[in-house]
C-alpha cells in the first residue's frame, strides 16, 4: 500500500514504489485588487506592498500505486479541480513535486507537457461529455486524435482497427463512429470520451466526476463500465467526486480535502465506518441512509474560512468545527497515522461527545 509522505523526496529514494506521488504540492493564485499586511514577524521595506493570494492547494501529499483506485472528495471550492489540473499538467504548480512513473513532471511547463512522451500514460475523462468533445469531430475523429498526436499512428488500416477495438471495449456500436456529438446521447458521448482516454493504454486515468452530468439511469451503467475497464486493463484511477456513494463503489482509498488541504486519508471501509475528522463525519452523515448511532446527523456551523492568505497556524475548519478548542486556533493539525493506512489532520480525532 502507498505510504504517506510529509517531506520532499531525496534523489536517492526509490521512486518506483508508486505510480504517482504528489509531494508538498502548492498552488497560489494572485488576487487582483486585494492587498493585505503580511502575517509575518518581519517588517517590509517602506513602500513595499504585500500581494494577497488565494491558496487553492496547500502542501498536499498524495500517492497512487499501480492498479489502485483512489478517490478525492470534498465540497465544491475545496481545491479538488485545481489539484487535478496540477497533476494532469494542465496547470503549473507554485511549489512542490509531481512524480509520475519515476519522473518529476511538475517542473515541465504545462504547455510543453502536452507533447511529452509521458502524456500518453496519464489521461483524463472530463465531467461533462458534451463540453469535452469537439462538436466538429465525429466519434471516430475524436478517438483517433490522441492516436495520431501522441501515438503517431498514421496507417489508416491500423488506425481504424484500433478505433473499432476501443469502441467495442466501451460498448459503443460501430455505426455510431460516424456521428457527431449532437447526434449522440449523453451515455454514448461518455463512452466516446472514455474510449479517447484509454486509446493510448494509460497507466493512470483521472476521472473528474465523469457521471455527474448524466441521467441517474445512465450513471450506473457508466460506473460499471469503468469498473470493468479497470479490471480488464489494469489501470490506476484517481476518481474525483462529491458523491461519496460513487467513490465507495469504485475506490480502494479515499482522500478528503477541505480548503486546499488533505484532512483525512483512509481505506473505503475506514472512511465510511469510522471517520475521524469532523468534516469527514459531516460528509458521511449527509448520505441518505447513513444516519445511525455511528453517524449522528449534525451540521457544521458558521461559514468556511477565507482561502485568501489563510493564517498558517489556524486549522482550516476552525469556526465551524464542533470540536474546536483554543489549540486549534494556535496550531495547525498535521496528518497523523491513527491506524495502518488511516491518517487524519485533527487534534481531537474521533471524539463525538461534543458533537
Amino acid at each position: 500500500m502507498s505510504q504517506i509522505l510529509t517531506e520532499p523526496l531525496s534523489p536517492t529514494e526509490d521512486l518506483k514504489l508508486d505510480l504517482l506521488r504528489v509531494v508538498d504540492l502548492q498552488k497560489r493564485f494572485p488576487v487582483q485588487g486585494a492587498q493585505s499586511l503580511p502575517k509575518t514577524r518581519f517588517t517590509l521595506p517602506l513602500g513595499a506592498i504585500h500581494q494577497s493570494s488565494l491558496h487553492a492547494v496547500d502542501r498536499v501529499n498524495l500517492s497512487i500505486s499501480s492498479g489502485e483506485s483512489v478517490g478525492l472528495v470534498g465540497e465544491s471550492g475545496c481545491g479538488k479541480s485545481t489539484l487535478v489540473r496540477l497533476i494532469n499538467r494542465l496547470l503549473d504548480p507554485s511549489e512542490g513535486q509531481i512524480w509520475f512513473e519515476g519522473h518529476e513532471i511538475g517542473q515541465i511547463p504545462s504547455r510543453r507537457f502536452t507533447r511529452h512522451p509521458l502524456r500518453a500514460g496519464m489521461q483524463m475523462v472530463f465531467q461533462d461529455p458534451t463540453d469535452s468533445l469537439n462538436p466538429g469531430f465525429t466519434a471516430f475523429a475524436t478517438i483517433a486524435d490522441p492516436l495520431r498526436r501522441l501515438g503517431h499512428l498514421r496507417d489508416q488500416t491500423t488506425l481504424r482497427a484500433r478505433i473499432e477495438e476501443l469502441a467495442e471495449l466501451v460498448g459503443l456500436p460501430q455505426e455510431l463512429l460516424s456521428r457527431y456529438p449532437h447526434q449522440l446521447s449523453g451515455g454514448q458521448k461518455a463512452r466516446v470520451g472514455i474510449a479517447r482516454a484509454i486509446a493510448l493504454h494509460p497507466q493512470l486515468l483521472i476521472l473528474d466526476e465523469p457521471t455527474s452530468a448524466l441521467d441517474v439511469s445512465v450513471q450506473a451503467i457508466i460506473l460499471q463500465l469503468l469498473a470493468d475497464l479497470r479490471a480488464r486493463l489494469g489501470m490506476s484511477y484517481l476518481f474525483i467526486s462529491h458523491d461519496l456513494n460513487v467513490v465507495r463503489l469504485l475506490c480502494d482509498r479515499i482522500y478528503v480535502m477541505y480548503l486546499g488541504k488533505i484532512i483525512e486519508i483512509g481505506t473505503v471501509d475506514q472512511i465510511f465506518s469510522s471517520p475521524q475528522h469532523p468534516y469527514t463525519a459531516a460528509l458521511i452523515a449527509t448520505i441518505p441512509g447513513q444516519t445511525s448511532a455511528d453517524h449522528e446527523p449534525y451540521a457544521l456551523k458558521g461559514e468556511p474560512r477565507s482561502p485568501i492568505d489563510p493564517e498558517p497556524n489556524v486549522c482550516r475548519l476552525y469556526g465551524r468545527c464542533p470540536r474546536a478548542e483554543e489549540r486549534c486556533h494556535e496550531q495547525m493539525p498535521i496528518l497523523t497515522e491513527l491506524d495502518p493506512d488511516h491518517h487524519v489532520a485533527c487534534h481531537f480525532p474521533g471524539q463525538r461527545s461534543s458533537l
